[in-house]
């Protein structure tokens, strides 16, 4: 099984002609027009046929889509790409999906393996198998093992006897 990228996600209709809201998370956003081909989770094949510049997302024209209630069916949806259609990453830059399983090293100790990747809107995160996040502004090498400089203390416990019963101190 190849493994599938997240690369944008359609966020909405615009206008009444078919046209859709897209975000893009390729790292120069305008490329998502040329990976093809974009599928969705449930395996539908998506072409985006014209891309327009939209504040922060695109106005797009998808194959087939040719109403406004088309479009609006299509919000929400996730678009993947397979990683091999994919550039290969330039020197000191990684992708994300590339990390999951890695170990995680911080301080020269191993704290644990990449299950997964997280983003709440502050920005993506890895999750690692024992639940704890880490911004990935923090990872400092992407090799066999991802090395992170954190904070100290970063991943310490809070203290919760100096908390009350609503968890504030």
């Amino acid at each position: 099984m190849t493994a599938s990228i997240l690369i944008g996600r359609i966020t909405g209709a615009h206008g009444i002609r078919g046209a859709v809201k897209l975000k893009s998370f390729a790292s120069t956003a305008a490329d998502i027009a040329t990976y093809r081909p974009l599928t969705t989770q449930d395996g539908r094949v998506i072409e985006i046929t014209r891309l327009k510049p939209a504040r922060d997302e695109f106005i797009a024209d998808l194959k087939d889509v040719k109403d406004r209630n088309q479009a609006e069916a299509l919000a929400g949806t996730d678009l993947y790409v397979e990683r091999r259609h994919l550039p290969a990453p330039k020197q000191g830059e990684f992708y994300l999906a590339d990390l999951v399983g890695k170990p995680v090293a911080a301080g020269g100790t191993v704290i644990g393996t990449v299950a997964g990747i997280q983003n709440y809107g502050a920005g993506d995160l890895l999750e690692l198998d024992s639940g704890d996040l880490i911004p990935v502004a923090f990872i400092t090498d992407a090799g066999e093992t991802v090395t992170t400089d954190l904070p100290e203390g970063f991943l310490d416990p809070a203290d919760d006897s100096q908390r009350g019963q609503n968890g504030r101190p």
